[in-house]
């Protein structure tokens, strides 16, 4: 039987009394059940065209079409169905691309946090000429020397995005290093690894959590502009990024077709937003003592 403590209970505590954390993560798990019963949710196939059919409005508006709740595309195509499916796409690349530079970032961030001197130095610098380079440009860049592809986007979040967890898990390890039970721990005889594993990491990682909600949130932003600008999924996948770009030329005759993908973009950055400061003000010792 898992046993916690009277620390991690209170954290918990404060974690489901609060409406951010609450509000997030209702709307990611949501999210998360759309994502995989899209077969089931979907009213049609989202490749399908119906060419008679075409820019149909909502079901609220006049001229609707039930068959098409929140109406067609260009194409002819249910923007619902596309919208669910879009849900995919947008959580893979949100858990994968934030996870891998979660990984990289925080790995990196111990190793110069606790060790300091050249390694530090060499982590710092690079660090700091990384971030010289504007995120967008440097997703751009990238993905014209790694090709096209949802996974080459991915891999470009990683290689981005690794620096902001980095930077500031650093400065986190820093604190953590100040504290009495680092120098305990080395009395004790703990290796370097084991101060790492068991005393650093833990400090650290209600930081950890909040930043890979934030960075989830940021990952599909840069998917929505990867696939607008045809660097992501190709043109015949159901993608928010992709359905806007799709609604452009229409966007005056047909505004929904360009609303819908929108509020699913803004939905889903808020739910990880809010859960992301949710947990921050619920997890950080320093501002639960500060509101006492």
């Amino acid at each position: 039987m898992i046993r916690r403590s009277p620390r991690s209970a209170a954290a918990w505590q404060r974690c489901l009394s609060s409406p951010r954390v609450m509000a997030g993560a209702a709307i990611i798990l949501i999210l998360i059940i759309v994502a995989i019963a899209a077969p089931w949710l979907s009213p049609h196939d989202p490749q399908d065209q119906d060419l008679l059919s075409v820019l149909l409005p909502p079901f609220w508006m006049a001229d609707a079409d039930p068959r098409y709740p929140l109406g067609t595309d260009t194409l002819g195509r249910c923007i619902l169905s596309r919208l669910v499916y879009g849900t995919r796409i947008a959580l893979y690349v949100a858990g994968l691309a934030a996870s891998g530079a979660m990984i990289i970032g925080t790995v990196l961030a111990i190793l110069a946090g606790y060790f300091g001197g050249k390694i530090d130095w060499l982590i710092s610098r690079a660090v700091d000429i990384w971030m010289a380079f504007p995120p967008v440009v440097l997703a751009l860049i990238l993905l014209v020397g790694l090709g096209a592809g949802v996974n080459k986007v991915i891999l470009a979040i990683v290689l981005i995005d690794w620096t902001r967890f980095c930077r500031v898990i650093r400065s986190e390890v820093l604190v953590t290093m100040t504290l009495d039970y680092i120098p305990a721990a080395r009395l004790l005889g703990f290796s370097h690894q084991q101060i790492m594993l068991k005393e650093i990491l833990p400090a650290v990682t209600p930081l950890i959590i909040t930043m890979l909600s934030i960075e989830m949130g940021i990952a599909v932003i840069v998917e929505a502009i990867m696939s607008f600008v045809g660097m992501s999924v190709e043109s015949n996948v159901p993608a928010w990024g992709v359905m806007i770009a799709d609604a452009r030329t229409t966007m005056h005759q047909a505004p929904w077709s360009v609303v819908f993908p929108i509020g699913a973009i803004f939905m889903t950055v808020l739910a990880f937003n809010l859960l992301g400061d949710g947990l921050r003000r619920a997890l950080d010792g320093r501002l639960v003592q500060r509101n006492g």
